[in-house]
């Protein structure tokens, strides 16, 4: 299979977690699949396409030596159908619902082959986590998220400098702004980084949140605010200010009231900043329902059988 080919066969397998999985490879058994990359530039490339379609990727053997604390959580099933004098001397991992995709090199005596390889995946179920859990700590649970798991490897080297990478600092959005932002979601973003969770409800990072305020508010002084009622935007008292959106263009706003920001209730709107439905609760446990709970007004779309976190970059 050479690389044009890879995608359309790669994306048959992982979406909606349809694929059968039955490697044709010599020795290797059902329940995941080895496809075979010829004509590739290299690896670094090869990631760098997929990384395009499916995130930031997790370095699960990197020179040869595989990551000591790699689970059935953190993409472990990937490597282990490698056997019979074949060695993994790469491997780059992604989450993509119930499945693990991996792309590396396996070496066989002197003879080296680029590979792709997909497997099932799980995460814990939410009534399996401890009662006292976090919400931050179900949530890192339930996608089987590792805060550690996305690095800067040598593969991945130049994207230091390719422009790709945004940070998450919340002080200087904060001080732009004028307020503090809810603790849980400056953990939140910290602990996750730049993405979408299930690749669907993308958590803005704190500069977008001041480019999408500032915006808003500039609009709504030159148009007026009939049409944000009954919440002006943000920073008139009790203003919205967003941190989410989907593809489906609902947006997730914060109504600030009050001075302590973790009171601070959830406010959905679908399209525009007209009357939505509010939530009191905080970010961390209103993105965890949405995951988890399917009755929820805004639960996550259910064509995966796993949820993920999507991450685009990570400082």
């Amino acid at each position: 299979m050479n690389e044009k080919e890879l995608l359309p066969s790669l994306h048959g397998l992982v979406w909606p977690d349809t694929g059968k999985l039955d490697c044709p490879a010599a020795g290797h058994g059902a329940g995941h699949m080895c496809l075979t990359i010829t004509d590739a530039a290299g690896l670094g490339e090869l990631v760098e396409t997929l990384s395009g379609w499916y995130g930031e990727p997790r370095a699960l053997v990197s020179e040869g030596r595989a990551d000591p604390t790699a689970s059935e959580w953190t993409g472990l099933p990937l490597i282990a159908p490698f056997g019979d004098g074949e060695r993994v001397a790469e491997m780059r991992v992604w989450a993509f619902g119930g499945r693990w995709i991996g792309c590396g090199v396996v070496r066989v005596g002197s003879e080296a082959r680029l590979v792709v390889v997909l497997a099932p995946r799980t995460t814990p179920s939410p009534g399996a986590l401890p009662a006292d859990a976090s919400w931050l700590d179900r949530l890192v649970a339930v996608t089987g998220w590792d805060a550690e798991q996305v690095r800067i490897d040598p593969i991945r080297l130049d994207r230091m400098h390719s422009g790709r990478i945004r940070t998450t600092d919340c002080a200087a959005a904060e001080e732009r702004l004028g307020t503090a932002l809810p603790s849980d979601y400056k953990l939140l973003v910290e602990t996750f980084g730049d993405g979408a969770f299930d690749g669907f409800l993308n958590i803005y990072l704190p500069a977008d949140i001041v480019k999408v305020a500032e915006f808003a508010s500039g609009w709504a002084k030159a148009h007026g605010t009939p049409s944000w009622e009954p919440h002006p935007p943000f920073p008139e008292p009790g203003g919205l200010l967003p941190w989410a959106g989907t593809e489906h263009e609902t947006s997730f706003y914060w109504v600030a009231e009050g001075p302590d920001p973790d009171a601070w209730p959830v406010y959905v709107t679908e399209v525009g900043p007209e009357a939505g439905d509010r939530f009191a609760m905080t970010t961390t446990e209103f993105v965890f329902r949405m995951l988890a709970d399917p009755e929820h007004p805004y639960s996550m779309p259910a064509d995966f059988a796993a949820r993920w976190f999507m991450n685009y970059s990570r400082p």
